[in-house]
């Protein structure tokens, strides 16, 4: 729906009315599923796009150039899907997205910047990261994240 006014050009009215969507986001684990209830439960109720995002490292290699793609394993696609799933069952307008970097945090919030969510849930497993990669991880996220932000308690 769009919304026009004669001093402003059309917007769509989400866009005016300051909705940010809520960004579900892993480092290519599946998600934790507090984090994956919140996620859905917070665009449901807010009624925002929700963005799933997986961010894969990719190291810098010839392959990773030439741009071919392993596929996710089968239980990390079933973790990303099910959330989506989820919400678009309930009305919800959903958005996946998979990010290739050999930073993967810095891609995140790269992502995060441009895409400009209301609330970014930090969702990855914790048990299927090396205690210190999610250690790092979390504390890159919780430092320069560019909106509210919420993490699963431990």
């Amino acid at each position: 729906m769009l919304s026009r006014s004669p001093s402003l050009p059309a917007m769509p009215v989400q866009e005016r009315s300051g909705a940010r969507p809520v960004m579900l986001a892993t480092l290519d684990v599946p998600f934790d599923s507090e984090a994956a209830a919140f996620g859905v439960d917070a665009a449901v109720e807010s009624g925002v796009v929700l963005i799933v995002v997986n961010v894969v490292e990719t190291p810098f290699l010839p392959s990773a150039l030439a741009g071919w793609d392993v596929p996710a394993p089968p239980e990390v696609e079933e973790s990303l899907s099910a959330p989506a799933r989820l919400a678009h069952a309930l009305g919800v307008q959903v958005e996946r997205l998979r990010v290739r970097s050999p930073h993967p945090v810095d891609a995140l919030l790269q992502v995060a910047g441009e895409r400009e969510p209301g609330v970014l849930v930090f969702g990855p497993d914790r048990t299927r990261l090396p205690r210190r990669r999610y250690l790092k991880a979390e504390r890159a996220v919780r430092d320069r994240a560019p909106c509210l932000l919420w993490i699963p308690p431990v």
